[in-house]
């Protein structure tokens, strides 16, 4: 008897799905305490990990969800460490917002020769490098940061430094290296953010954070 294919439901749709998904995720985090903001963005990453430890690592600062409602409504521009980042932002969620956007307000400049070029002239990451070619765009706008801690830190030190200030940062870079550290720094500002502490991340958890966003509107 195939009873695995017995207890598939075969005929609902992905709004169904995504529905009791969303059932099924409240009634096992139960009485969390965030605020429906929060917990829209929490529920989602979730929903996108099945990993409900991300509870109790996200960690909120400066009202980052109507902060970035407010900059979308503008449409801020929106600066990404990754490319995975900018295919997988939902450009139709973004025109509900502000008309003007399109693919093209997602910026990504770690693949470009010139950023390729200063990174070897530097001895650094071209992740590292892109945040000075993506300086304009940074400086006012949303960052999500998903892949290199290295952007994130450096972005950090250009807020130290009173060079440039984020509209909202959504800081889930993933790894070994200097991840801790980079999302400890930002914490330590007082730019708006949505971090995800310790080693766990991804470009996908970010993209995530902001559909998220977008959802409380």
């Amino acid at each position: 008897m195939n009873t695995s294919a017995e207890n598939i439901t075969w005929d609902w749709t992905g709004a169904e799905v995504e529905a009791e998904s969303f059932r099924r995720i409240e009634a096992e985090a139960g009485d969390h305490g965030l605020p429906l903001p929060h917990w829209r963005v929490v529920r989602r990453m979730i929903h996108t990990t099945t990993e409900f430890a991300i509870l109790g690592e996200v960690g909120f600062h400066g009202n980052p969800v109507e902060v970035g409602l407010e900059a979308l409504r503008e449409g801020r521009p929106i600066y990404s460490d990754s490319n995975m980042i900018r295919s997988g932002i939902s450009v139709p969620k973004l025109q509900k917002f502000h008309p003007a956007y399109a693919r093209e307000s997602i910026h990504c400049y770690v693949a470009d020769p010139e950023v390729a070029e200063l990174a070897k002239d530097r001895n650094c990451t071209r992740a590292l490098a892109a945040i000075d070619v993506g300086r304009p765009i940074i400086d006012d706008g949303i960052v999500l940061i998903g892949n290199a801690p290295l952007a994130l830190a450096g972005i950090c030190r250009m807020i130290e430094a009173g060079e440039l200030r984020p509209r909202l940062i959504i800081g889930m870079p993933v790894g070994f290296v200097n991840v801790i550290e980079s999302k400890e720094w930002l914490m330590r500002t007082d730019v708006p953010h949505i971090v995800l502490s310790g080693r766990r991340g991804g470009s996908p958890l970010a993209v995530t954070a902001l559909h998220a966003i977008m959802e409380s509107a």
